[in-house]
């Protein structure tokens, strides 16, 4: 038997000296190259703070700056961003403790990689608002509190200052005078307003354009300005796109001279599918889209000339959706982003990550996770791709598979800003005999029936069990107000789903193979505010997803 050898005195000792040695070490690495990154990050600090986010000269640097150099300058600042959350937010210490994970042995350089994702459960549920604010205080002058809509369950309180708040507003204006020039706007505001975040934050964003209007979601009121108004100027409308379906729906019924108006539309807050897109160019000029969330921010990335044509060209091209997306069927929606101040990654489940890169924030968010799946590709990478298949990504503008009902749509010259692709949150699907279906695929079907779509005013996916104890999918549509339910209907909507699915979904498409009774969906009629969308009356955003029980 060997005997263990207990070190004496002068070995612990020359053990303490070592570590206290490699402390002071680490310790000083970590100094040293965050004056180096500071350093490096100076000029760019400097310039945001004393000219801002101004539409010229950030343009001019997105065009300027290589790409490879704005990407490293990004994550610069995250890492940045999240050295400062380790020093100065309470509750990110104790996140970062419970996982095990001790600050002070952090490398000075690489740290996204060696700290781990943020969400509600793990980081928000946990922690109160005080904890999670910079030095674990609540500032109260310029400070308000946004809530979230509630559509993932409750809703959520969310604090942010004035400088944060001037940040995104900005974010907005520079999207605005990129997508619909410098001509003076009329903007009426048709998304929610009081504590929601969107239908202020935009109001307060394009009032640097024109003259706003904040409704909220009032189709009346709405059409009342309009009137008051007059043909003679250029509006812009913004809110849910169903909500602006409807709009359109009712100023139809009513007679309203739409030909007569020139309309721009921005829609955020939920998905939109090109069917969707499709019904609002009867009308709008054009139609953009916004990405973001309540728990990270409005506006962190948007929809562009160049990404909604390289949406619509995936659309009608298979071969060019697999090489830019990958093998999934669904048609994601594509976004720019400003590498600077949201620095995006992907996780391992497919998963978009963000850490807000500016120091402005109360309470910072580092490698959030609002579980969207989805996936990031340079501006180099598309160009690539489509110069592969014989496309100008200059001239895609041009190509007639991106353009509208009524013709080519409106084309600026790109910006090279990195693309975010989102599918939608990761668990929004239900999956009947292995077939995973989402809201996607309906909305998709619906609007591509315009005669369906205009006697609709939502609808919503989940599982029913049939007699024979057999799963399946089911499908409830909600009427507009003077249509009633009808059996005969509902029963020929059975085949026009089913069809639709096949086309659309793989996973369908096989399941109704093996499987055909249990993939016949159970469609359901409703009138307007009856059976599962009673609760809808409360919500700001609709339900499009009941999970099976």
């Amino acid at each position: 038997m060997t005997a263990s050898v207990q070190p004496g005195p002068e070995n612990r000792a020359t053990e303490g000296i070592g570590a206290a040695a490699e402390t002071v070490v680490r310790h000083f690495m970590a100094w040293a190259f965050g004056l180096g990154r500071n350093a490096w990050l100076l000029p760019l600090d400097l310039t945001f703070r004393f000219i801002g986010i101004r539409y010229g000269w950030l343009k001019a640097l997105f065009v300027t700056m290589p790409p490879a150099l704005l990407r490293l300058t990004g994550r610069l600042r995250a890492e940045r961003a999240a050295w400062r959350a380790i020093k100065r937010v309470p509750a990110y210490r104790a996140h970062l403790r419970a996982a095990g994970i001790d600050h002070d042995r952090l490398p000075p350089a690489g740290i996204l990689e060696a700290i781990p994702e943020t969400d509600k459960r793990s980081y928000i549920d946990l922690h109160p608002l005080a904890e999670r604010c910079v030095d674990g205080r609540i500032r109260f002058k310029g400070v308000t509190i946004d809530e979230s809509s509630g559509s993932t369950g409750t809703p959520y309180n969310w604090i942010r200052g004035a400088a944060e708040r001037n940040v995104a507003q900005r974010n907005i204006a520079f999207f605005a005078r990129y997508a619909f020039g410098d001509e003076e706007l009329v903007t009426l505001n048709g998304f929610s307003m009081g504590a929601w975040a969107t239908g202020i934050t935009m109001s307060q964003g394009m009032v640097r354009h024109g003259l706003v209007k904040s409704i909220g979601p009032d189709i009346g009121k709405i059409l009342a300005s309009l009137r008051v108004l007059g043909p003679s100027v250029r509006y812009l409308i913004s809110g849910y796109p169903p909500f602006l379906k409807h709009l359109l729906d009712e100023g139809e019924r009513e007679g309203f001279p739409w030909p007569d108006y020139r309309l721009s539309a921005i829609v955020g807050g939920e998905g939109m599918t090109e069917e969707l897109r499709d019904r609002l160019l009867e009308r709008f000029d054009v139609v953009y889209s916004g990405y973001g969330a309540t728990d990270l921010e409005i506006g962190m990335a948007a929809e562009s000339p160049v990404s909604v044509a390289l949406r619509r060209l995936a659309r009608a091209r298979p071969d060019i959706r697999a090489a830019l997306f990958g093998a999934d069927p669904r048609l994601p929606m594509v976004f720019q982003y400003n590498p600077l101040i949201h620095h995006l990654e992907v996780n391992d489940l497919g998963e978009v990550l963000c850490t807000v890169s500016r120091l402005d924030l109360m309470t910072p968010r580092i490698r959030y996770n609002v579980h969207d799946a989805g996936g990031l590709l340079p501006f180099a990478t598309v160009r690539r791709i489509l110069a592969e298949h014989g496309i100008d990504i200059g001239q895609l503008g041009a190509m007639p598979d991106v353009a509208g009902p009524r013709g080519r749509l409106p084309w600026s010259r790109p910006i090279p800003l990195p693309f975010v692709f989102i599918y939608g949150r990761r668990d929004a699907t239900i999956s009947v005999m292995g077939a995973n279906i989402y809201p996607e695929d309906i909305e998709t079907i619906v609007y591509g029936n315009p005669a369906l779509a205009r006697r609709l005013q939502s609808f919503l996916l989940t599982g029913a069990t049939d007699a024979d104890g057999t799963p399946r999918p089911a499908i409830a549509l909600e009427l507009i107000r003077g249509e009633a339910p009808d059996d005969a209907w509902a029963a020929s909507l059975v085949d026009f789903f089913r069809d639709g699915l096949q086309a659309l979904n793989a996973d369908f498409r096989e399941a109704l193979g093996e499987f055909p009774a249990a993939m016949q969906p159970v469609v359901t009629l409703h009138q307007t505010g009856a059976g599962p969308f009673a609760d809808d009356a409360g919500r700001i955003k609709p339900r499009r997803l009941i999970p099976p029980a």
